[in-house]
């Protein structure tokens, strides 16, 4: 019997408000000392009223907009029971019957995939406000630290539909979801911070069948590589139960050890109904109104767009432009340089086929731009700002070597002396003198070489053609990378053969 994988996620995001959900305590609660980011509200003190935090609303607008969900005309909340040393009140304030967003899409590109499945929508059943628990802090000699700065801070709750096949799809998903947060300026979605977590769901079932089996969720997965290990791995667990005739029939939730790389079983998995869900009497539902056609306005270009639009309209690969985009300071950088260079070659050579052009600039901007460029910084011990190279110079510094005025040598060295200095490249280019050899120079520094390795000259006259890079080698030492390598090597071989 041949088994197919049934994975749904539910991803917790923790909103980048100043204050929290219900309260106006402080909501940066890993900056600050434990327990000093509480008040009696999230606290659960006696006489205590949940207020809703406005901007947290305004934020779970904004991503069930770029979800596709239908967003609810009123903002209705509810309690969740559950008892746990790091729920204050017992309950968690949370949204069931209404949520404020439901049934969208999100479409995404799986890298290294089948054809057929290197796109795929993924559908979304919800997502849904809340408030976050405290902090527990388990000690080795089995005691157990609650920090309250974490309780009561606003989360989105999004659930997925069971629509994932593979571990790798779901990595995927969450990666993008980290980018789309972080584009609609929500949340940082820092997985390690905990800023973003996630749980899954996965099930098994014979192929062809249409039915849902009993699901296992997995929580306590803090990375993306811990997601896909966790699935990979329940996967081969539960097909195992499954061909030994065992398949799971109860419910359950277990957690992902990163040490042993395995999952262990934590309890049987609550219903609906043992969360005992009511209506929350604090707060009463209250209309959305013309928040949803706001915060549609205020919706900036989506990754999954930018990601497209990249490739269409400066020609990146797709790999080039999923780099690019991850970052989006870097993004706007890389289309002002890409907009200035292209523009540049186009008027250069209006007759030269349009497509051939992007390519070609499209080549050397991302090589200059996402390998090169870096590595200079780094060895220069600098960070990328858009102000160290200015997206001007950057451009008409590509204009440089699209000309073939200068080799990769001399433009790694006109590249670094930009950086440390902020100057133009022309400029730059005589001050430091870094222009390609002239013709007089390039034919003094063949006869110095040719004079001073009589040993290495004989030996290629006599056929050891690997001496002639030893020879090149040497004349490009001289002229400080400065000359055209290519035209050293044929002069050398002119001269000796």
């Amino acid at each position: 019997m041949k088994l197919e994988p049934i994975i749904g996620l539910e991803i917790h995001i923790q909103l980048g408000t100043n204050s929290k959900m219900f309260c106006s305590c402080d909501n940066r609660s890993e900056l600050l000392p434990p327990n000093t980011a509480i008040c009696p509200t999230c606290l659960a003190q006696p006489g205590t009223l949940p207020v809703p935090n406005a901007g947290a609303l305004r934020s779970a607008i904004k991503l069930g907009l770029a979800l596709g969900c239908s967003i609810a005309p009123r903002l209705k909340f509810d309690r969740k029971h559950y008892f746990y040393p790091d729920l204050p009140k017992g309950y968690q304030i949370s949204q069931f019957d209404e949520p404020i967003c439901e049934n969208g899409t999100f479409t995404f590109h799986v890298p290294g995939t089948k054809v057929d499945r290197s796109e795929i929508t993924i559908g979304i059943e919800r997502a849904h406000l809340e408030e976050d628990s405290a902090k527990s802090f388990h000690g080795s000699s089995g005691e157990t630290l609650v920090d309250f700065n974490r309780a009561g801070s606003p989360l989105v709750e999004t659930v997925t539909r069971p629509d994932f096949k593979t571990p790798l799809e779901a990595k995927t998903f969450l990666q993008e979801m980290r980018l789309l947060v972080r584009a609609l300026g929500i949340s940082d979605g820092d997985m390690e911070k905990g800023h973003m977590r996630c749980d899954a769901n996965i099930s098994m079932r014979p192929v062809g069948d249409t039915k849902l089996y009993t699901k296992t969720e997995i929580k306590n997965m803090n990375s993306f590589r811990s997601v896909e290990r966790a699935i990979a791995y329940e996967i081969e667990r539960q097909t195992a139960l499954w061909e030994a005739g065992t398949p799971p029939v109860i419910g359950s939730t277990r957690n992902w050890n990163d040490v042993e790389q395995k999952t262990t079983e934590s309890r049987t998995k609550e219903a609906a109904q043992d969360y005992r869900f009511f209506p929350e009497p604090d707060i009463p539902p209250f209309i959305v109104g013309s928040l949803v056609e706001e915060m549609r306005r205020e919706l900036p270009e989506l990754p999954s767009a930018k990601y497209i639009r990249f490739q269409k309209e400066y020609g990146f690969s797709a790999i080039d432009a999923r780099q690019l985009i991850e970052n989006d300071e870097l993004a706007t950088y890389a289309e002002h340089v890409a907009s200035e260079f292209l523009n540049w070659a186009k008027d250069s050579d209006p007759d030269a086929n349009e497509d051939g052009i992007k390519t070609k600039s499209a080549k050397l901007l991302s090589g200059w731009l996402l390998s090169k460029y870096p590595g200079a910084l780094n060895e220069l011990g600098r960070l990328f700002t858009p102000e160290t190279v200015t997206a001007e110079n950057f451009a008409e510094f590509l204009t440089l070597i699209y000309q073939s005025k200068i080799n990769s040598t001399s433009a790694m060295m006109l590249l670094k002396k930009m950086i440390e200095t902020g100057d133009h490249p022309h400029h730059l280019l005589e001050s430091e003198n870094l222009s390609g050899a002239d013709e007089g120079a390039t034919s003094t520094w063949i006869d110095e070489v040719i004079t001073e390795n009589p040993a290495q000259v004989a030996g290629f006259k006599s056929g050891k053609e690997a001496l002639l890079q030893f020879l090149v080698g040497q004349v490009m030492k001289k002229s400080r990378g400065t000359a055209d390598a290519l035209s050293v090597a044929e002069e050398i071989r002119s001269r000796l053969l």
